[in-house]
C-alpha cells in the first residue's frame, strides 16, 4: 500500500512561487495516474494538476495554466507541484492523490478516480 505526503506549503505574497513535494513510501509511483487537488477555505476539494506515466500527457485545471507544472522525479517516488505567479484564490491545502493504473481522460479530474491521497500542506497566498 503507498503511503503519500505533502510538503512545501507554506504562507507567501501574492505573485511568489513554491514547490510542493509528495513523497510516496511502501511503493514507487511508476504505474500510477498522480495528481493535485486542493480544497479552498469554506469549499469543495478541486481539482489542480495529474499526469500519466509519461510526462507528457499532463492535465490542468484553467485557472493554474501557465503557471503551475505537475512532475515527478527519475526515482518515481516524488510528485512535484511547481507553483508560479500565485494569487489569493490558489490559497487551499493540497493534496496529492494517486491511483496504480489507467484513469479516462475525463475522469481525471474526478477524486473518486483516486486510490490514495496524502494528509495535505496548507498554502495561503496573502499580502
Amino acid at each position: 500500500q503507498v503511503q503519500l505526503v505533502e510538503s512545501g506549503g507554506g504562507v507567501v505574497q501574492p505573485g511568489a512561487s513554491l514547490k510542493l513535494s509528495c513523497a510516496a513510501s511502501g511503493g514507487t509511483l511508476d504505474n500510477h495516474v498522480l495528481a493535485w487537488f486542493r480544497q479552498p477555505p469554506g469549499k469543495e476539494r478541486e481539482f489542480v494538476a495529474a499526469m500519466r506515466r509519461s510526462s507528457s500527457n499532463t492535465y490542468y485545471r484553467d485557472s493554474v495554466k501557465g503557471r503551475f507544472t505537475i512532475s515527478r522525479d527519475n526515482g518515481k517516488t516524488t510528485v512535484y507541484l511547481q507553483m508560479h505567479s500565485l494569487i489569493p484564490e490558489d490559497s487551499a491545502i493540497y493534496f496529492c492523490a494517486a491511483r496504480p493504473g489507467w484513469v479516462i481522460q475525463s475522469q481525471i479530474s474526478n477524486t473518486r478516480s483516486y486510490e490514495y491521497w496524502g494528509q495535505g500542506t496548507e498554502v495561503t497566498v496573502s499580502s
